[in-house]
């Protein structure tokens, strides 16, 4: 094929697996430096119910989970964390918050080429370092961190831009079936679930990469 493999991941900045997809997918990545790889962040939302304000974490994941499962949910992916170096501090997040204005900021980033950047910080901002990114001041100090002009960030999310742009992204997703993420979609033809092995990723990579044959 000629041009780059694109590389569309669906994901939410609050689903912990999302996270590990992202650090997979880096390593990934880091084994195909012989292809020329765009990756695209495509927004979707676990919880579009949640109000602006987001809700208190503890009761929020007891009503949605159940005490009783609650006591291991977090086991597989402190496993996953161990492994692949990633500092999920679940104690630490106290918030569960509404991701459309994080969605918003990460639509943005991409026309400043720091998407990567930003969808980083985000994670780590959130799972690290449990802070309320629904928060517009801790949003626009994300998207300085990434290197992307705070105060301009704050300016666009006092405003309406981009908010039904971006719901509108979120229902493609579900238009095309996506009801779980991450979801990797590789060249607009094939599609990966889930927070694969970084071996997986750069195999599904490689063959997207490969002239379509029909």
């Amino acid at each position: 094929m000629t041009g780059p493999v694109v590389v569309d991941v669906v994901s939410d900045v609050i689903c912990p697996w999302c996270f590990l997809a992202k650090r997979n997918l880096d390593a990934a990545l880091a084994s195909l430096p012989d292809l020329d790889i765009t990756v695209r962040w495509r927004p979707f939302m676990l919880d579009p119910g949640i109000p602006p304000g987001g809700v208190e974490r503890q009761s929020y994941m007891l009503q949605k989970f159940g005490a009783e499962r609650l006591k291991t949910l977090h086991d597989p992916l402190i496993a996953a964390g161990e492994k692949y170096g990633i500092p999920y501090d679940f104690e630490a997040i106290t918030r569960t918050p509404n991701t459309l204005d994080a969605h918003r900021l990460i639509r943005w980033s991409h026309t400043a080429n720091r998407q990567t950047q930003v969808v980083e910080r985000l994670f780590m901002s959130f799972w690290s370092e449990g802070q309320d990114i629904g928060d517009r001041e801790v949003l626009a100090a994300c998207a300085g961190d990434a290197g992307i002009n705070p105060g301009q960030i704050r300016e666009l999310l006092a405003s309406d831009q981009d908010v039904a742009e971006t719901k509108a992204e979120i229902q493609h997703a579900a238009n095309m079936g996506v009801t779980g993420v991450p979801m990797f979609i590789l060249a607009q033809r094939y599609a990966l679930q889930g927070a694969q092995p970084p071996e997986v990723i750069a195999d599904a990579i490689s063959r997207a990469a490969q002239p379509d044959q029909s």
